[in-house]
């Protein structure tokens, strides 16, 4: 070997070293437009620190609906079902539940070689634009790594799909219809205090349902914290404080146990997605048009009872919201 060469070598291994360092799962796809049927397919340019990668699964959050992963040789195939925080309509079907989670296990991919992961789903035509994050689990024969972090935030860097407004329809098969719908107002904007409730809303419901979502925002324009600690209808057998957030790497729903802080001078929004009332074990249907009256119970403020507004199965509200804290 040439002085030169045995010069450069070592030049070339460490940025060769770095490159692969900075390597990252991603999503080929960047950008998908809202109530769009899009193939998505993630790049896994390298394994664990060397070690071979033989797992790979990924998590679909609120918004991507009726996945259907491709199939690769040599590697098994496994699907996790799960509900819909929002139903997705399905060429006139209301689906409630779907693929939320895709592993492909038991393959053998060196940390030398490159290869991609495929499914094909559709965006909600709800999703409003901005950044989905999809996080990605690679396990290897030794060790593993989370891409789950969002910007921002410490961690692997999670692979995310930039979503954009609907251009106007979508021409795939099992497309969402239409985009998010409107509440029917019902103008009842509640004062409790120096609490202000307005927009409430939930949503319509499949006959044999056995949960639904209320959604408003609360202005507390007082001095001093108050907090939301319970809620109940006639409609609904009990009645829970829900909020959608990040679990590690999994989107998961769960209850306030302690209710839902409203900042002093703040505005809450509870949306789908989001901090919700949850109707628990329904006595019956919610139907589009109709109202269901919630008595909501404040740490400090007390009781109020409000009509809730039942718009379509992906209404988004009527335009009172102000902000989410």
């Amino acid at each position: 070997m040439s002085k030169f060469l045995k010069t450069l070598a070592p030049a070339i291994g460490l940025a060769m070293t770095a490159t692969v360092a900075q390597a990252h799962v991603t999503i080929e796809q960047q950008n998908v437009a809202a109530g769009s049927t899009t193939k998505l397919t993630l790049r896994v340019p390298h394994g664990c620190d060397g070690s071979a990668t033989h797992t790979v699964t990924v998590t679909l959050p609120e918004g991507i609906y009726a996945a259907k992963p491709m199939p690769k040789p040599g590697w098994e195939l496994a699907t996790t079902i799960g509900a819909y925080e929002t139903p997705f309509d399905n060429h006139g079907t209301e689906m409630t539940e779907g693929v939320r989670e895709v592993t492909w296990s038991g393959g053998h991919l060196e940390d030398a070689w490159y290869d991609e992961f495929t499914l094909r789903a559709s965006v909600g035509p709800n999703v409003a634009p901005g950044t989905l994050v999809v996080p990605v689990t690679q396990i290897c024969d030794e060790g593993s790594i989370a891409w789950s972090a969002a910007a921002g935030e410490e961690g692997e860097p999670a692979p995310t799909l930039a979503v954009v407004a609907s251009s106007g329809g979508d021409h795939g098969h099992g497309h969402t219809h239409g985009a998010a719908m409107e509440v029917p107002a019902t103008d009842a904007t509640v004062t409790l205090g120096d609490l202000t409730i307005e927009g409430a809303f939930s949503r319509a419901t499949l006959p044999n349902a056995p949960v639904a979502g209320g959604f408003m925002t609360i202005t507390n324009a007082g001095d001093s914290d108050d907090r939301l600690i319970g809620a109940s209808s006639a409609v609904a057998g009990r009645m829970e404080i829900h909020e959608m957030a990040m679990d590690g790497d999994v989107m998961r729903m769960r209850e306030l146990a302690d209710g839902l802080v409203l900042p002093a001078g703040e505005t809450v929004t509870l949306k789908p997605g989001g901090y919700h009332v949850m109707f628990m074990d329904l006595a019956r249907p919610l139907v589009e048009g109709e109202t269901v009256d919630v008595t909501l119970t404040f740490e400090k403020a007390g009781d109020v009872t409000l009509p809730l507004a039942i718009g379509a199965p992906n209404a988004e509200g009527h335009g009172n919201g102000h902000g989410q804290h």
